[in-house]
């Protein structure tokens, strides 16, 4: 029988199929941070049940997390608490973490790469919706709520129904100035953020094939905004290159062994989906949100459809149906967080950046996702062209994604930002968020409005 990718995964997962479509699902790693996992140690604890596989876990404060003055105690007290309790936990239960302060802390989704913790046919799950991240490995990743994670803790598996699959297919390469986030917002314009519901998605074809690791990844990020349980993309030889050294990846005969098993990672020809869609590279522009979800998006240079149903969205926006985003003012731009905080990113920023100075109309937010993120762009010196330019280049953590930090955009400004979401509220009560790629966020940065990165390229 032809088997997807997805299938290939999932049933070499399968412990145990049980009644009503649900299978017992082993999860070879859970990630954990400070949000989503105290609820879960607590439950444990009042029910005298143990970390079953401990070795599988592995923690890294993230979400609370200040991006200046680290070294200093967090002033916010539910923030120090989640902290101290993330902390506790992990060493009352022998589970590694990567802390505040130490070489190799960061945003989850960030970390596990980074570290060759996550590897190709992998299931992976944590508290978090943008797990899917993984799925570019070749992982069928997702998000768990806290049920769930004390499940995953408690017994290293997860009883799960098995999602149905979709595959979204972009032929031809992405064009000069349009990045992968573009490619993802253009996706989730089309099929809407119910498109994916229920479904797993594969992403095929040379636009993806194309792509680097860290723009797989943010593709796979974004995956949950098209409401599917997840993204992934077959593993091949950029994937192996990218894992092959990292500190928790195999060594040796084990590579050769987990190597040869990789290969095997592929959808069969002929295999089915539930749904199937397909689209051509040279449509997709750099694109720009103009409401208050991920799939109310357009080509930067569009007007906001004129028949636009969400006036709410509008109107918590202050735009209107016809309206183009072209020189609109922002003051606030965050570049950044589990979507578009990785090396590339900022190199891709620094390109628009590089002899150029910050608007002074502008509080712009510079925050690597990791610290080996951080070290290596002072290392190359996109540090350095941030900091003359005018711009201050932050410490990691999730920082301006959402509101759970110092780091937040006031009431009514626009923010110019590489995170997923751009719901009421998400970076601060009040805050208008445009999503868009690092080379337009940096063009914003530096011009005080929303300009095509392309005409400073």
């Amino acid at each position: 029988m032809k088997q997807t990718l997805f299938d290939k995964i999932w049933e070499r997962h399968v412990v145990e199929p049980v009644a009503k479509g649900l299978d017992v699902l082993y999860i070879d790693r859970q990630l954990i941070h400070e949000v989503t996992s105290p609820q879960a140690f607590e439950a444990m604890r009042r029910r005298g049940v143990n970390v079953f596989r401990p070795q599988q876990v592995t923690a890294t404060p993230d979400h609370n997390t200040p991006t200046l003055n680290q070294h200093l105690p967090i002033g916010e007290e539910a923030s120090r608490k989640a902290l101290e309790a993330l902390r506790q936990n992990c060493s009352d239960n022998g589970i590694a973490i990567f802390d505040l302060n130490t070489e190799y802390n960061g945003v989850v989704h960030i970390v596990g790469p980074e570290l060759g913790l996550t590897q190709p046919g992998m299931t992976i799950v944590c508290g978090d919706s943008h797990t899917a991240t993984h799925g570019a490995f070749g992982c069928v990743a997702f998000g768990i709520g806290t049920s769930e994670v004390e499940m995953a803790l408690a017994t290293q598996c997860l009883l799960q129904s098995k999602p149905k699959q979709m595959r979204i297919t972009v032929e031809g390469k992405l064009q000069r100035g349009v990045s992968a986030k573009d490619a993802i917002l253009y996706l989730i314009a089309q099929l809407t953020t119910s498109g994916g519901t229920g479904c797993f998605v594969e992403y095929a074809g040379e636009a993806f094939r194309s792509m680097s690791m860290e723009e797989r990844m943010t593709v796979c990020n974004m995956s949950i905004e098209m409401g599917a349980r997840g993204g992934l993309i077959a593993p091949d030889e950029t994937a192996f290159r990218y894992v092959k050294g990292r500190m928790y990846a195999p060594q040796g005969a084990e590579w050769d062994e987990k190597l040869s098993r990789w290969k095997s990672l592929f959808t069969d020809s002929d295999a089915s989906f539930d749904k199937e869609y397909a689209f051509d590279a040279k449509d997709i522009k750099p694109y720009v949100t103009y409401g208050t979800n991920p799939g109310m998006g357009m080509g930067i240079d569009e007007a906001i459809p004129p028949d636009e149903p969400n006036v709410k969205a509008l109107e918590y926006m202050g735009f209107k149906a016809g309206e183009k985003l072209l020189g609109k003012p922002v003051s606030y731009v965050f570049i950044g967080s589990c979507t578009n905080g990785r090396i590339e990113d900022f190199r891709a920023a620094a390109q628009i950046i590089k002899g150029r100075k910050k608007a002074a109309n502008v509080f712009a937010y510079l925050v690597p996702g990791s610290k080996s993120v951080e070290r290596q762009a002072r290392e190359e010196g996109l540090a350095e062209i941030f900091e003359e330019a005018g711009f201050t280049f932050r410490q990691p953590g999730c920082s301006a994604c959402l509101a759970m930090n110092d780091d937040k955009v006031p009431a009514g400004e626009y923010c110019a930002s590489t995170s997923n979401r751009n719901f009421e509220g998400r970076q601060g009560a009040g805050a208008r968020t445009l999503l868009v790629s690092p080379l337009t966020a940096a063009a914003a940065a530096v011009t005080g409005r929303i300009t095509d990165p392309r005409e400073l390229m």
